[in-house]
Protein backbone atom coordinates (compact mmCIF):
# COMPACT_ATOMS: atom_id res chain seq x y z
CA UNK A 1 0.00 0.00 0.00
CA UNK A 2 1.21 3.57 -0.58
CA UNK A 3 1.81 5.43 1.86
CA UNK A 4 -0.39 8.99 2.81
CA UNK A 5 2.48 11.77 2.37
CA UNK A 6 0.19 14.36 3.12
CA UNK A 7 2.20 14.50 6.83
CA UNK A 8 5.16 15.24 4.74
CA UNK A 9 4.17 18.42 2.96
CA UNK A 10 4.94 20.80 5.56
CA UNK A 11 8.32 19.55 5.93
CA UNK A 12 10.00 19.43 2.40
CA UNK A 13 11.39 22.37 1.49
CA UNK A 14 10.66 24.40 -2.53
CA UNK A 15 14.26 22.69 -3.54
CA UNK A 16 13.25 19.39 -2.51
CA UNK A 17 10.42 20.12 -5.24
CA UNK A 18 12.67 20.60 -7.75
CA UNK A 19 14.79 17.50 -7.02
CA UNK A 20 11.20 15.41 -7.47
CA UNK A 21 10.04 17.78 -10.28
CA UNK A 22 13.75 16.94 -11.82
CA UNK A 23 13.30 13.29 -11.44
CA UNK A 24 9.70 13.45 -13.39
CA UNK A 25 11.51 15.16 -15.85
CA UNK A 26 14.31 12.70 -16.52
CA UNK A 27 11.77 9.67 -16.14
CA UNK A 28 10.15 11.02 -19.60
CA UNK A 29 13.58 9.98 -21.41
CA UNK A 30 14.58 6.75 -19.24
CA UNK A 31 13.10 5.06 -16.02
CA UNK A 32 16.11 5.40 -13.96
CA UNK A 33 17.57 8.67 -14.05
CA UNK A 34 21.38 9.08 -14.03
CA UNK A 35 22.35 11.34 -10.93
CA UNK A 36 24.75 13.27 -12.78
CA UNK A 37 22.12 14.36 -14.81
CA UNK A 38 19.90 15.58 -12.19
CA UNK A 39 22.02 18.85 -11.73
CA UNK A 40 20.03 20.07 -14.63
CA UNK A 41 16.53 18.88 -14.60
CA UNK A 42 16.14 20.07 -11.00
CA UNK A 43 17.84 23.40 -11.67
CA UNK A 44 19.98 22.53 -8.96
CA UNK A 45 23.53 22.87 -8.07
CA UNK A 46 25.60 19.01 -7.86
CA UNK A 47 25.77 19.96 -4.21
CA UNK A 48 22.36 20.80 -3.66
CA UNK A 49 21.29 17.58 -5.17
CA UNK A 50 23.12 15.23 -3.16
CA UNK A 51 21.51 16.83 -0.07
CA UNK A 52 18.03 16.74 -1.44
CA UNK A 53 18.54 13.11 -2.63
CA UNK A 54 19.41 12.36 0.84
CA UNK A 55 16.31 13.79 2.26
CA UNK A 56 13.80 12.65 -0.51
CA UNK A 57 15.40 9.34 0.24
CA UNK A 58 14.83 9.28 3.94
CA UNK A 59 11.57 10.24 3.22
CA UNK A 60 10.94 7.34 0.27
CA UNK A 61 9.67 9.62 -2.14
CA UNK A 62 12.66 8.63 -4.77
CA UNK A 63 14.45 5.05 -5.37
CA UNK A 64 18.04 4.66 -6.11
CA UNK A 65 19.06 2.01 -8.33
CA UNK A 66 23.00 1.54 -8.27
CA UNK A 67 23.84 -1.53 -10.69
CA UNK A 68 24.79 -0.49 -13.67
CA UNK A 69 25.42 3.26 -13.14
CA UNK A 70 23.45 5.46 -10.12
CA UNK A 71 19.76 6.26 -10.79
CA UNK A 72 17.12 7.67 -9.42
CA UNK A 73 13.28 6.87 -9.75
CA UNK A 74 10.14 8.77 -8.09
CA UNK A 75 8.30 6.19 -6.12
CA UNK A 76 4.58 6.91 -5.61
CA UNK A 77 4.36 8.52 -2.66
CA UNK A 78 7.10 11.41 -4.76
CA UNK A 79 4.62 11.43 -7.59
CA UNK A 80 1.67 12.16 -5.40
CA UNK A 81 3.65 14.79 -3.47
CA UNK A 82 4.37 16.71 -6.69
CA UNK A 83 0.16 16.59 -7.63
CA UNK A 84 -0.38 17.81 -3.77
CA UNK A 85 1.88 20.50 -3.96
CA UNK A 86 0.16 21.83 -7.01
CA UNK A 87 -3.39 21.39 -5.32
CA UNK A 88 -1.78 23.35 -2.61
CA UNK A 89 -0.36 25.93 -4.61
CA UNK A 90 -4.03 26.26 -6.83
CA UNK A 91 -5.94 26.49 -3.73
CA UNK A 92 -7.75 23.49 -4.64
CA UNK A 93 -7.83 21.70 -1.58
CA UNK A 94 -6.32 22.60 2.10
CA UNK A 95 -5.38 19.00 3.31
CA UNK A 96 -5.60 15.27 3.26
CA UNK A 97 -7.75 13.17 5.27
CA UNK A 98 -9.23 10.10 6.26
CA UNK A 99 -8.98 6.97 3.33
CA UNK A 100 -11.93 6.09 1.75
CA UNK A 101 -11.23 3.87 -0.33
CA UNK A 102 -7.65 1.79 -1.06
CA UNK A 103 -6.86 -0.41 -4.33
CA UNK A 104 -4.15 -1.93 -6.08
CA UNK A 105 -5.47 0.57 -9.11
CA UNK A 106 -6.51 3.62 -7.14
CA UNK A 107 -6.24 5.47 -3.79
CA UNK A 108 -8.99 7.44 -2.61
CA UNK A 109 -9.13 9.85 0.35
CA UNK A 110 -11.17 13.00 1.94
CA UNK A 111 -9.82 16.56 1.30
CA UNK A 112 -10.34 18.91 3.24
CA UNK A 113 -11.85 22.70 1.92
CA UNK A 114 -14.86 24.43 2.06
CA UNK A 115 -17.07 21.93 0.93
CA UNK A 116 -17.17 17.56 0.52
CA UNK A 117 -14.30 16.91 -1.93
CA UNK A 118 -12.39 13.62 -2.57
CA UNK A 119 -8.91 12.90 -3.85
CA UNK A 120 -8.19 10.44 -5.92
CA UNK A 121 -4.55 8.78 -7.08
CA UNK A 122 -4.26 6.27 -9.96
CA UNK A 123 -1.89 3.57 -9.46
CA UNK A 124 -2.83 1.91 -12.92
CA UNK A 125 0.27 0.06 -13.82
CA UNK A 126 2.70 0.55 -10.49
CA UNK A 127 2.30 -3.18 -9.25
CA UNK A 128 0.18 -4.85 -12.44
CA UNK A 129 2.41 -2.77 -15.15
CA UNK A 130 2.39 -5.09 -17.98
CA UNK A 131 -1.25 -6.14 -17.53
CA UNK A 132 -2.22 -2.67 -17.72
CA UNK A 133 -0.16 -1.62 -20.30
CA UNK A 134 -2.12 -4.55 -22.61
CA UNK A 135 -5.38 -3.66 -21.55
CA UNK A 136 -5.55 0.12 -21.72
CA UNK A 137 -6.33 1.47 -25.08
CA UNK A 138 -4.42 5.01 -24.15
CA UNK A 139 -0.77 2.65 -23.83
CA UNK A 140 -1.42 1.11 -27.11
CA UNK A 141 0.63 3.32 -29.42
CA UNK A 142 3.64 3.46 -27.28
CA UNK A 143 6.46 1.68 -27.65
CA UNK A 144 8.33 2.65 -23.75
CA UNK A 145 5.38 3.02 -21.28
CA UNK A 146 6.30 3.94 -17.56
CA UNK A 147 4.18 3.53 -14.78
CA UNK A 148 4.20 7.16 -14.45
CA UNK A 149 2.65 7.64 -17.72
CA UNK A 150 0.36 4.84 -17.09
CA UNK A 151 -1.47 6.51 -13.97
CA UNK A 152 -1.21 10.22 -15.28
CA UNK A 153 -3.06 9.23 -18.67
CA UNK A 154 -5.59 7.27 -16.65
CA UNK A 155 -6.36 10.01 -14.54
CA UNK A 156 -6.38 12.20 -17.53
CA UNK A 157 -8.78 9.61 -19.18
CA UNK A 158 -11.04 9.86 -15.97
CA UNK A 159 -10.84 13.64 -15.60
CA UNK A 160 -11.81 14.06 -19.32
CA UNK A 161 -14.64 11.64 -19.00
CA UNK A 162 -16.34 12.83 -16.23
CA UNK A 163 -16.14 16.76 -17.39
CA UNK A 164 -17.70 16.26 -20.82
CA UNK A 165 -20.46 13.98 -18.86
CA UNK A 166 -21.20 15.95 -15.61
CA UNK A 167 -24.07 16.98 -14.80
CA UNK A 168 -26.41 15.12 -17.24
CA UNK A 169 -24.76 11.77 -15.88
CA UNK A 170 -25.18 11.31 -12.62
CA UNK A 171 -20.92 11.19 -11.96
CA UNK A 172 -18.78 12.58 -9.42
CA UNK A 173 -18.62 16.38 -10.11
CA UNK A 174 -14.85 17.05 -11.38
CA UNK A 175 -13.02 19.57 -9.32
CA UNK A 176 -9.37 19.63 -10.21
CA UNK A 177 -6.29 17.32 -11.89
CA UNK A 178 -3.09 16.96 -11.91
CA UNK A 179 -0.71 14.62 -12.63
CA UNK A 180 -1.96 10.97 -11.92
CA UNK A 181 -4.86 12.67 -9.48
CA UNK A 182 -7.79 13.69 -9.16
CA UNK A 183 -10.16 16.24 -6.88
CA UNK A 184 -13.57 15.59 -7.14
CA UNK A 185 -16.92 15.66 -5.50
CA UNK A 186 -17.81 13.78 -2.72
CA UNK A 187 -20.91 12.03 -3.36
CA UNK A 188 -23.11 10.15 -1.09
CA UNK A 189 -24.30 6.60 -1.24
CA UNK A 190 -22.73 3.27 -0.62
CA UNK A 191 -20.96 0.81 -3.03
CA UNK A 192 -24.13 -1.36 -5.55
CA UNK A 193 -21.91 -4.72 -3.58
CA UNK A 194 -22.52 -3.64 -0.04
CA UNK A 195 -26.00 -1.93 -0.62
CA UNK A 196 -28.94 -3.68 0.62
CA UNK A 197 -31.91 -3.12 -1.98
CA UNK A 198 -35.31 -4.00 -0.94
CA UNK A 199 -36.03 -6.89 -3.59
CA UNK A 200 -39.04 -4.88 -5.17
CA UNK A 201 -36.78 -1.71 -5.54
CA UNK A 202 -33.80 -3.81 -7.95
CA UNK A 203 -35.59 -4.07 -11.28
CA UNK A 204 -35.98 -0.06 -10.87
CA UNK A 205 -32.52 0.66 -9.82
CA UNK A 206 -30.75 -1.48 -12.40
CA UNK A 207 -32.80 0.40 -14.61
CA UNK A 208 -32.14 3.56 -13.29
CA UNK A 209 -28.50 2.37 -13.63
CA UNK A 210 -28.77 1.26 -17.62
CA UNK A 211 -30.07 4.71 -18.48
CA UNK A 212 -27.62 6.56 -16.83
CA UNK A 213 -25.33 4.28 -18.90
CA UNK A 214 -27.64 5.34 -22.29
CA UNK A 215 -27.00 8.77 -21.00
CA UNK A 216 -23.56 8.70 -21.03
CA UNK A 217 -23.19 6.65 -24.45
CA UNK A 218 -25.82 9.96 -26.23
CA UNK A 219 -22.96 12.44 -24.89
CA UNK A 220 -20.03 9.81 -26.51
CA UNK A 221 -19.05 7.38 -23.91
CA UNK A 222 -18.85 3.92 -22.94
CA UNK A 223 -17.76 2.96 -19.31
CA UNK A 224 -16.25 0.38 -20.65
CA UNK A 225 -15.54 -1.07 -16.64
CA UNK A 226 -19.16 -0.92 -14.68
CA UNK A 227 -19.82 -3.66 -12.39
CA UNK A 228 -21.56 -3.51 -8.93
CA UNK A 229 -17.94 -2.12 -7.50
CA UNK A 230 -18.31 1.40 -9.43
CA UNK A 231 -21.79 2.38 -8.69
CA UNK A 232 -22.93 3.98 -5.59
CA UNK A 233 -26.50 3.43 -4.48
CA UNK A 234 -27.67 6.44 -2.10
CA UNK A 235 -32.09 7.78 -1.16
CA UNK A 236 -30.85 10.57 -4.21
CA UNK A 237 -30.09 8.12 -6.45
CA UNK A 238 -26.61 6.44 -8.03
CA UNK A 239 -23.34 7.73 -9.13
CA UNK A 240 -21.22 5.96 -11.60
CA UNK A 241 -17.80 6.52 -10.72
CA UNK A 242 -14.16 5.15 -11.89
CA UNK A 243 -13.90 6.37 -15.54
CA UNK A 244 -10.13 5.70 -16.62
CA UNK A 245 -11.47 2.79 -18.89
CA UNK A 246 -14.15 4.54 -20.31
CA UNK A 247 -13.78 4.85 -24.49
CA UNK A 248 -15.21 7.08 -27.17
CA UNK A 249 -18.77 5.35 -28.51
CA UNK A 250 -16.40 5.55 -31.90
CA UNK A 251 -13.94 3.13 -30.31
CA UNK A 252 -13.60 0.37 -32.44
CA UNK A 253 -14.10 -1.90 -29.39
CA UNK A 254 -17.24 0.52 -27.92
CA UNK A 255 -20.07 -2.42 -28.57
CA UNK A 256 -18.11 -5.01 -27.02
CA UNK A 257 -17.43 -2.94 -24.05
CA UNK A 258 -20.87 -1.76 -23.90
CA UNK A 259 -22.11 -5.59 -24.02
CA UNK A 260 -20.12 -6.11 -21.28
CA UNK A 261 -21.40 -3.49 -19.00
CA UNK A 262 -24.60 -3.91 -19.60
CA UNK A 263 -23.66 -8.03 -18.65
CA UNK A 264 -21.97 -7.29 -15.86
CA UNK A 265 -24.46 -5.25 -13.72
CA UNK A 266 -27.64 -7.25 -15.22
CA UNK A 267 -26.15 -10.65 -14.32
CA UNK A 268 -24.93 -9.46 -11.01
CA UNK A 269 -28.74 -7.82 -10.07
CA UNK A 270 -29.69 -11.65 -11.47
CA UNK A 271 -27.89 -13.35 -8.93
CA UNK A 272 -28.81 -11.42 -6.03
CA UNK A 273 -32.13 -10.64 -6.76
CA UNK A 274 -33.15 -13.78 -8.82
CA UNK A 275 -36.98 -13.63 -8.32
CA UNK A 276 -37.47 -9.89 -9.85
CA UNK A 277 -34.60 -9.51 -12.34
CA UNK A 278 -34.81 -11.58 -15.57
CA UNK A 279 -31.97 -14.31 -15.19
CA UNK A 280 -31.37 -14.80 -18.80
CA UNK A 281 -32.06 -10.86 -19.49
CA UNK A 282 -31.25 -10.34 -23.71
CA UNK A 283 -28.01 -8.64 -23.29
CA UNK A 284 -27.22 -7.99 -26.90
CA UNK A 285 -30.85 -6.24 -27.15
CA UNK A 286 -30.22 -4.17 -24.19
CA UNK A 287 -26.96 -2.94 -25.35
CA UNK A 288 -28.93 -1.86 -28.70
CA UNK A 289 -31.32 -0.04 -26.80
CA UNK A 290 -29.06 1.83 -25.16
CA UNK A 291 -26.96 2.73 -27.94
CA UNK A 292 -29.60 3.80 -29.97
CA UNK A 293 -31.49 6.29 -26.72
CA UNK A 294 -34.53 3.56 -26.86
CA UNK A 295 -33.99 1.82 -23.32
CA UNK A 296 -36.43 1.35 -21.12
CA UNK A 297 -36.45 -1.00 -18.61
CA UNK A 298 -35.17 -4.71 -18.60
CA UNK A 299 -38.28 -5.98 -18.37
CA UNK A 300 -39.13 -5.37 -21.99
CA UNK A 301 -35.54 -8.04 -22.48
CA UNK A 302 -37.11 -11.07 -20.64
CA UNK A 303 -35.90 -13.87 -22.53
CA UNK A 304 -37.67 -16.70 -20.60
Amino acid sequence: MVRNVAGDMAELDPEDFYLLSGVEQGMRFSEWVRRDKLPDYADLTREEVDYRIDRCLDRELIERKTIQYEGYQLTFEGYDALALRTFAERETIDGVGSPLGLGKEGDVYEAQSFRPLALKYHREGYTNFREVNREREYTADRDHVSWLYTARKAAEREYEAMEELYPDVSVPRPVDHNRHAIVMEKFPGVELSRAKLDPEQAVGVLDLILRELATAHDLGWVHADASEHNVAVAESGVTIFDWPQAVPVDHENARDFLKRDVENLTRYFARKYPHEVPREADIDGIAAAIADGSFDSVRAFDDR
